[in-house]
C-alpha cells in the first residue's frame, strides 16, 4: 500500500474548520477543498465577522455539508456540544487576535468559541493579522499560553498584508495548514501511533440482509460507520486493510480494499477467506442473528393471508473465527446490548474466544446504530478494561486500534503460548 498523495492521517476524519473575521478567510475555501480531497469530512463554523468576508454558501458547496454560524440555530440539540464531541480535529484558519485572546481566556460568547471550550482533541490554529497585532505582548502571551495547552500553531508567515503593508502576520498557505493538521493527528494517538506497517487487518462492517421474499428482508439499523472508522484508522497506522462491507449507508474510505456482501452467509465466506492472511480481524459488522428458512420466490401479498415465517440462526462468524484462527492472530468482537452491558460483553468475550470485545449499548437515542456517538466499554482478556463511557466513533476506533497494536506487540504474540 502506497502512502503517496494526500496525508493519510486526514482520511476518514471529521474535521471542524473554524473561520474567523479576517481578509485571509478567502484562503479557507481552498483549505476546505484540500481537506475534503484528502478524505476528510469537513464541517465549517463561521463567526459573524467571517461572514462579512466570504459567504457561507461557498463553504457549503465545497464541503457538501451545512455551515454553522450561530450558537442558537439549533438550541434543542445543544449544537456546540455535539460538534465538539463528533470532531476528530479542529482547525481555525484564519485565527484572529481576538480569537486567540478569547481562547486563551476561556471565553465562549459565540458558537465557535463555545465549541473550542468544550472540545478536547487536537487543535491547529493559523493566525492572520497585521504585524503590530501579532507582535503585541498581549497576543504573544496568549499564543504562549495556548502552546502550553498543546495548541499547534502554523504560521503566521511573512509577506504582503492588507492595505499594501508587508510583514509577519500573513496566514499560512492552505497546503501548509493541511500538513500541520496531519502532523497533529499523527501526534494525537500517543503510543499507539503507527505500529501496523506490514500488517494485514481485516474489518467487517454494516448490517446483513436476509431475504423474506424478493422485496423484503430481515436486517437492522447498522450504518457501518463504526467498522469504517476502524478500517480508516488501521490504514492510517500503515496496515493493509480489507473491509468486508454489508449493505451499509456510510461510505468506505477510498484507501482500503472493499469486498461487498449482502447476507450473513456471504459475509462468512468473505471473512473466512480473508482471515487466513490477516494479522488482526475486527468483526464490527452487525450480522443478522436469524434468517428465514425458506425465502419466497415471489412477493408475499396481503390478500394471500399472513405468512408463516420460520426462522433459523445464521452462522456464528465470530465463534468460528475464534475456533479456527491461527496462532498470533488478534480477534476483536462487538456486542450490541440493551442491558448488563459490561457483564454481557465479558461473557461473550469468553464464549467466542476473542482477545477484545467492544460492548456497545443500543436501543436508546444518542448511541449505537445510526448515531454519531457510542456508549461502550472495551473488554480485554488482559483484564485491562475500559469501562462504559461516551465516545465519538473516531475516538473509539483509535482506542480499538491502540489495543490491537498492543496485542500484536505483546510477549504472547512473539512466540509464548496463549
Amino acid at each position: 500500500m502506497t502512502t503517496s498523495g494526500p496525508p493519510i492521517a486526514i482520511g476518514g476524519r471529521r474535521v471542524l474548520l473554524g473561520v474567523t473575521g479576517g481578509i485571509a478567510a478567502y484562503k479557507s475555501a481552498e483549505l476546505v477543498r484540500l481537506l475534503t480531497g484528502a478524505g476528510a469530512e469537513v464541517t465549517v463554523v463561521m463567526t459573524g465577522s467571517a461572514t462579512r468576508f466570504i459567504g457561507a454558501d461557498t463553504f457549503a458547496a465545497l464541503s457538501g455539508r451545512p455551515v454553522h454560524t450561530s450558537l442558537w440555530e439549533r438550541p434543542g440539540e445543544v449544537l456546540h456540544v455535539r460538534l465538539a464531541h463528533e470532531s476528530g480535529l479542529v482547525v481555525v484558519a484564519p485565527a484572529t487576535a481576538n480569537l486567540l485572546s478569547k481562547l486563551a481566556s476561556g471565553l465562549a460568547d459565540d458558537l465557535l468559541t463555545s465549541i473550542l471550550l468544550e472540545y478536547r482533541g487536537p487543535l491547529v490554529v493559523a493566525p492572520a493579522m497585521h504585524t503590530g497585532m501579532w507582535e503585541h505582548p498581549a497576543t504573544q502571551a496568549n499564543a504562549e499560553t495556548l502552546r502550553g495547552r498543546g495548541v499547534r500553531f502554523v504560521g503566521p508567515a511573512t509577506g504582503p498584508l492588507a492595505h499594501g503593508d508587508e510583514g509577519t502576520g500573513r496566514m499560512a498557505e492552505p497546503d501548509a495548514i493541511v500538513e500541520a493538521a496531519s502532523a497533529a493527528l499523527e501526534g494525537s494517538v500517543g503510543e499507539g501511533s503507527g505500529g501496523l506497517v506490514g500488517r494485514v487487518v481485516l474489518v467487517s462492517a454494516g448490517p446483513t440482509y436476509e431475504a423474506i421474499d424478493p422485496v423484503r428482508f430481515i436486517g437492522n439499523h447498522s450504518s457501518g460507520t463504526m467498522g469504517i472508522a476502524i478500517a480508516a484508522e488501521a490504514a492510517r497506522r500503515g496496515a493493509e486493510v480489507c473491509l468486508v462491507l454489508g449493505p451499509a449507508t456510510a461510505q468506505p474510505p477510498s484507501h482500503v480494499r472493499v469486498v461487498r456482501v449482502m447476507t450473513a452467509e456471504e459475509m462468512r465466506a468473505a471473512v473466512l477467506e480473508q482471515a487466513a492472511r490477516s494479522d488482526a480481524v475486527v468483526m464490527a459488522a452487525a450480522v443478522a442473528d436469524f434468517r428465514p428458512k425458506h425465502a419466497a420466490d415471489a412477493k408475499l401479498k396481503k390478500e394471500d393471508g399472513t405468512p408463516e415465517l420460520a426462522l433459523e440462526p445464521t452462522p456464528d462468524i465470530l465463534r468460528e473465527l475464534g475456533e479456527t484462527r491461527r496462532f498470533g492472530q488478534v480477534l476483536v468482537g462487538f456486542a450490541a446490548e440493551t442491558s448488563d452491558i459490561e457483564a454481557s460483553g465479558r461473557s461473550k468475550l469468553e464464549r467466542k474466544g476473542a482477545d477484545l470485545l467492544v460492548a456497545n449499548e443500543v436501543g436508546r437515542p444518542g448511541t449505537g446504530f445510526g448515531s454519531e456517538t457510542d456508549h461502550a466499554a472495551i473488554i480485554d482478556t488482559s483484564g485491562d478494561d475500559v469501562p462504559l463511557r461516551d465516545w465519538t466513533k473516531t475516538e473509539l476506533a483509535i482506542a480499538i486500534v491502540d489495543r490491537i497494536v498492543a496485542h500484536l506487540g505483546s510477549d504472547l504474540r512473539r512466540g509464548k503460548p496463549r
